[in-house]
């Protein structure tokens, strides 16, 4: 038993030493997209010692014109040197920001060949601090409460952010096939998070295969309803962005039906290693339970989970488009008007691919679970 327990510790602290070295490779990776696009700037942080607001126009709930300030740089070449900045406001409450004395603010500034400040445009209220402490937080949470099985979770959450800034959008934007580079991305990242999770257990096995197989099914389903709905990926926010910086060979509707897969890919591991896992405890202390009940096992047990999983999936979409169908409802729309629009019918689409890739994971992780347990016994 001890040999057992330590090869199974080996081959975890392996895999571990093995993913840190992965993630150190691909922070130190290039994207490719690293080159600086406006010369002669550099973003720095910046305290704002004063304001001049008397060329801001109110308008009722939005501002027009130029808010002044002058600022001292804390970052970068021009660390300590006091300077006055520019505030443009647009009329936008979504873009514009007004700042006021004390804050922190993240400036772009330029200078010409000799190096003196020529201008200084304040862009956001300086936030990588504020942000570092929620994270902090959430890193702390999770170790006390989860121990070694939370640093684990974290490892997950580090691969999963560079895997998909290193590797999935820098791919996309180079042109290759957004279907089979979210597939490869997405089901490394499945198989990496339930293995850092769960360990080198039949649960975890039964797992990645039931969560791949509806991998696959939920990509067929999105092109081929994403086809059927007649939806553009220009449906996506920022996406004729990009056709207009220059990268027209962009297949935007094959990227927004890989995001159909992408968004739903969590709750499918979630849901796969949920039923895995309960049906590992059962055959554990019932280790006569016949192939047959093992399933009907499972198939109970999904009926509930798959139920409060695709409520979940259906509030997650909703709460990111609930100003919009308030737009809809103040305005007086129809509903048939609503549902037939483009962006109510992609939400629509996004959720219900979803959920029917979530109701596919509870047979086929039960029938998983299944053909291993009982081959093992």
């Amino acid at each position: 038993m001890k040999d057992i327990l330590g090869k199974v510790n080996r081959k975890e602290i392996g895999f571990i030493l093995s993913l840190l070295i992965i993630l150190t490779i691909l922070a130190l990776l290039p994207t490719g997209f690293d080159k600086q696009l406006y010369i002669n700037t550099e973003g720095v942080k910046a305290k704002v010692l004063s304001v001049d607001n008397s060329n801001v126009i109110n308008t009722g709930l939005f501002k027009h014109g130029d808010q002044r300030a002058t600022i001292q740089i804390e970052t970068g070449s021009y660390r300590g040197q006091v300077i006055d900045a520019s505030n443009m406001l647009k009329g936008s409450l979504a873009e514009d920001k007004i700042f006021v004395e004390g804050d922190k603010a993240w400036v772009l500034i330029g200078f010409d060949e000799d190096g003196n400040i020529n201008f200084a445009n304040m862009v956001e209220h300086y936030r990588l601090n504020k942000e570092i402490v929620l994270i902090g937080c959430f890193a702390v949470i999770i170790v006390l409460f989860s121990g070694f099985t939370g640093t684990r979770i974290l490892l997950s959450f580090a691969f999963a952010l560079l895997s998909i800034w290193k590797i999935l959008i820098p791919s996309m934007l180079k042109g290759f096939n957004p279907i089979i580079i979210s597939l490869i991305v997405g089901n490394s990242l499945t198989i990496i998070t339930i293995l850092l999770v769960t360990g080198f257990t039949r649960r975890a096995y039964a797992a990645i295969i039931s969560s791949i197989s509806c991998s696959f099914v939920t990509c067929i389903l999105a092109i081929i309803f994403g086809n059927y709905f007649n939806i553009h990926g220009a449906v996506m926010d920022w996406s004729e962005s990009l056709l207009y910086s220059g990268f027209l060979k962009l297949n935007l509707t094959a990227i927004f039906q890989a995001g159909i897969y992408l968004a739903c890919s969590g709750a499918i591991l979630d849901l796969a290693v949920d039923i895995s896992s309960a049906l590992d405890e059962i055959v554990k202390n019932n280790p006569k339970i016949t192939f047959r009940n093992l399933i009907a096992s499972g198939m109970n047990i999904g009926k509930s989970v798959v139920g409060s999983q695709t409520t979940t999936l259906l509030f997650a979409y909703m709460g990111s488009y609930l100003s919009i169908m308030m737009v809809y409802m103040a305005q007086g729309t129809p509903i048939l008007n609503i549902l037939n629009s483009k962006t109510i019918a992609a939400e629509i689409l996004h959720t219900f691919v979803g959920c029917i890739g979530l109701v596919l994971v509870s047979p086929l992780t039960s029938i998983t679970c299944g053909l291993l347990f009982k081959i093992e016994q």
